[in-house]
């Protein structure tokens, strides 16, 4: 740790709490207590200051010193058949160590928000999309959609910094831009300001909001919609929204997969990238995917580079194999498949292991809430915070360098996990 005793400010800091990955708050240090200063949403203030309990790294509830926690990781992933890598809530040198560590031991990987996340994948492998980028959405969309998603809940700073930004690269032409709202019940309070002019709700039920998307896309293709409306919107508003689209310059569709609430998030997805592709035959439009929380787009994109597939991945047969259904963390574990797992979460005490009666190895921060007494736990430090590193924002175009602000000498993910790979 850094000289905690002086009081050091730190600005430009890049905010690791959710995939916008916002890199302009201010953070102050005083000893080991960190304070937002500036810029900072809930999840950043909750994030930077939580306050770090003194833990030792323990193997079944005993204080040990670290070495020793390795030691008895390391022996049980030598002594596994079948080991589990989930949670997966780290950087990028972490999720590199995991894949090392995975191949070695022929473990299976899986990010803890890969359900959310499947309904993306799952239409990017059979269709293709047509994507936009935070930046390309600030500066030139000038129709925004938020399709079934409370953005502002998930995250707090999308409004302020794309939607409501308060310059664009195009100022001299810049208009107010529309924002529509599909669903109902989604805060709406941070589409306000110059930069937001008009603001449309098509109030429907949140699981429902497929079938107004799916009558969108019908319109939009010339198809007659039965009834006078659709989940309760009048289909008068759905022609609406389609000309609105269908006029705009650039339009983007935005979504977050956890907050799709429908009865099949894969069909939304589907129609949504549909609808883009449809647009783009006589106009400019994209769509706009918000997620990689808890690192979640880090360890898709370095799975991804690491092993030519996304996340649930196995090394069982010493290549890697992918298969969505059958390598779910969630499933194994259900199905009695494997003889260890390996839980790994860096950033929030919140993504603690799921419950099980496997012997659970667990890297974790300070002051991580468990069902059960892991076999080890190696407390470990948070990234942007206790030590540097990179992670991957949500529209897996940037990779941005975390910061090293001095709160603790909590080890990183990689440097443990490369130490248990060298004492195999």
């Amino acid at each position: 740790m850094s000289d905690v005793g002086a009081a050091v400010e730190f600005g430009h800091v890049p905010c690791p709490f959710c995939g916008l990955l916002c890199d302009d708050l201010k953070i102050s240090r005083a000893g080991a207590a960190l304070k937002v200063v500036k810029n900072g949403c809930g999840k950043a203030v909750a994030g930077f200051e939580r306050a770090l309990p003194a833990v030792s790294p323990q193997i079944d509830g005993r204080d040990v010193p670290l070495n020793d926690a390795i030691g008895e990781a390391a022996r049980l992933i030598r002594k596994s058949s079948a080991p589990l890598y989930g949670g997966l809530a780290t950087d990028v040198g972490g999720m590199r160590a995991v894949m090392s560590l995975a191949d070695r031991s022929r473990g299976v990987v899986d990010h803890a928000l890969s359900e959310a996340a499947s309904s993306n994948l799952k239409i990017l492998q059979s269709t293709g999309w047509i994507m936009s980028t935070l930046t390309e959405t600030r500066n030139r969309a000038d129709v925004v959609v938020i399709v079934g998603s409370d953005i502002h809940k998930l995250h707090p700073r999308f409004f302020e910094r794309i939607v409501c930004a308060e310059t664009t690269l195009f100022e001299d032409s810049f208009k107010p831009r529309s924002v529509v709202f599909i669903g109902d019940g989604l805060d709406q309070s941070g589409a306000t300001g110059p930069r937001v002019g008009n603001v449309v709700t098509l109030p429907c039920a949140m699981d429902r909001v497929d079938e107004v998307v799916a009558a969108l896309l019908s319109r939009m293709r010339g198809h007659p919609v039965s009834g006078d409306n659709v989940a309760g919107v009048a289909l008068a508003a759905i022609d609406q929204l389609a000309s609105t689209l269908s006029e705009a310059q650039y339009p983007v569709l935005v979504w977050a997969p956890a907050g799709l609430e429908t009865n099949n998030p894969d069909l939304t997805v589907h129609a949504v990238c549909d609808i883009v592709r449809l647009l783009n035959k006589t106009t400019r439009a994209a769509g706009l995917t918000l997620g990689g929380d808890e690192g979640g787009q880090t360890a898709t994109s370095v799975c991804g580079w690491q092993s030519g597939y996304p996340a649930r991945v196995s090394y069982a047969s010493g290549a890697p194999d992918y298969d969505p259904e059958n390598n779910s963390v969630p499933r194994k574990l259900a199905a009695n498949e494997s003889d260890l797992l390996v839980w790994i979460a860096s950033y929030t005490p919140d993504l603690g292991p799921p419950e099980t009666s496997l012997p659970t190895v667990l890297l974790g921060p300070p002051g991580m809430s468990t069902a059960g007494k892991p076999a080890v736990f190696i407390p470990v430090g948070t990234p942007g915070i206790d030590h540097s590193g990179q992670l991957i924002r949500c529209d897996s175009v940037v990779s941005l360098p975390l910061r090293n602000l001095g709160r603790s000498d909590n080890p990183s993910v990689a440097s443990v996990l490369a130490a248990i790979e060298a004492a195999l």
